[in-house]
């Protein structure tokens, strides 16, 4: 099992910055819930902030609307086959975490599950935005708390050493990409 270190707030939007498929976990009551999503993105630092879509039409929005809380999870190419099926199933027809194996941690400060395998985790608590939610299906929240794998996110920064687990990016049709190597660049 992989070591979990507690990500920096201010830091918590470069768990995001580079565009990863997550899935994105909830819980009300004791329903609970989860789904993949490619489309999220951090919004600020301080306090931290993430949009992601979310449709009207799934459990998780349900759960989210009712709950006002919900986490994404990072995840890595092991988790490919069951990133695609959370995202082509519904949860009101299937237990998910159970139909296809997915390990859950709780989180310290939201009640959605947090997913064993992932390379990072991110506690959001909604930030009410009604309109848009209503008509764009987006949902704003507020980073409450976030973590990362050590091997894969140290020190404020991913890490790109051969061997490190790397995250997932959705193309579509069930192809996505891996993360690749890292390079720097030098103002002229």
């Amino acid at each position: 099992m992989s070591t979990r270190l507690p990500v920096e707030l201010p830091k918590a939007y470069r768990l995001l910055n580079h565009g990863p498929t997550v899935l994105v976990s909830c819980a009300h009551g004791s329903a609970r819930n989860v789904m993949a999503a490619a489309w999220s993105m951090p919004l600020d630092f301080s306090p931290p902030k993430i949009a992601v879509v979310i449709d009207r039409a799934t459990r998780t929005r349900e759960l989210v609307d009712a709950s006002g809380e919900f986490a994404l999870n990072i995840p890595s190419k092991e988790m490919v086959e069951a990133t695609l099926a959370v995202g082509s199933v519904s949860g009101r027809d299937v237990d998910k975490f159970q139909a296809y194996g997915l390990a859950t941690f709780a989180a310290e400060k939201i009640a959605a599950p947090l997913l064993e395998g992932c390379l990072g985790w991110l506690e959001c608590r909604v930030i009410p935005e009604p309109p848009i939610q209503l008509r764009h299906d987006l949902f704003l929240a507020e980073v409450v708390a976030a973590w990362a794998d050590a091997r894969a996110f140290r020190d404020g920064h991913w890490s790109f050493e051969d061997g490190c687990p790397r995250s997932i990016h959705y193309i579509a049709g069930g192809n996505f990409f891996e993360t690749g190597t890292a390079f720097s660049a030098k103002p002229s």
